[in-house]
């Protein structure tokens, strides 16, 4: 809407314009501007997509990796038979508030005292999950198998809980990447007067609008895809829950 709002204003300015105005010379100076512009907001935009893909990649790659060490640890109490049912009972209604909260337009598994995920945080710490989590930490601590066996593989579990608890800090950091609006709107501002000199120069014929519409169009749908991959949960293009229902769906098995 920006955008078109400012080749259009551009159209209209050049409606009003005095031939002497529309000179060779003064339409060569305003193309040599428009060209710096052009060059210079292709530059940033390509930067600026490039790093808002790489944030989304790796907001995604963190939610899978969290998603596999809690099956990983959930295996892991699993192998220790049927002392540790609780546990997992407090991990099953982990893992399907933590599917709540975060993608609360989808459909909600159910898991018997599982906590009310509606006014929990989408993104970041929620004090809720996190008195849940160090509910399963201290359990797991308090694992004490009278075999060696046992006390190996509770070991092994107390390691397993602590890469959960890096993989949950990771995934926590990654909603506090520095917020890109402030440039965006600066970038805004520059390709608005890209389009504003557009409208100045090009001819009021129909051909000339339509060209100029679809670099309207493309420049707005990059623009759209760099804040969409802003708010990876929330977003069109959104991270998808498939790994944390996994991570359940092996839970309950």
């Amino acid at each position: 809407m920006l955008f078109s709002a400012s080749a259009m204003a551009g159209a209209t300015l050049r409606k009003h314009l005095h031939e002497r105005h529309l000179s060779a010379e003064n339409m060569d100076a305003v193309r040599l501007v428009t060209g710096l512009l052009v060059t210079f907001a292709a530059l940033v935009l390509s930067l600026q997509l490039s790093t808002a893909r790489s944030a989304f990649d790796a907001a995604s790659q963190d939610r899978s990796n969290y998603a596999a060490r809690l099956a990983n640890l959930d295996q892991c109490l699993r192998s220790m038979g049927p002392t540790t049912e609780p546990i997992r009972l407090l991990m099953r209604r982990y893992t399907a508030a933590v599917i709540a909260s975060t993608w609360p337009r989808e459909s909600r598994p159910q898991v018997d005292g599982m906590p009310d995920a509606r006014r929990m945080a989408v993104r970041g710490e929620d004090v809720t999950l996190s008195q849940l989590m160090n509910e399963i930490g201290i359990a797991i601590e308090a694992l004490a198998p009278s075999d060696a066996s046992g006390s190996h593989t509770a070991a092994r579990c107390r390691d397993v809980y602590a890469s959960v608890i890096s993989a949950r800090w990771t995934v926590i950091e990654d909603s506090h990447t520095p917020s890109g609006d402030f440039f965006v709107a600066i970038l805004s501002f520059w390709l608005s007067l890209v389009f504003l000199s557009f409208g100045v120069q090009v001819p009021r014929k129909a051909l000339s609008a339509v060209v100029l519409a679809i670099g309207v169009i493309s420049v707005a749908s990059v623009m759209f895809v760099i804040v969409d991959l802003s708010f990876p949960y929330r977003g069109v293009f959104n991270i998808s829950s498939s790994a944390m229902r996994d991570a359940l769906s092996e839970m309950t098995r």
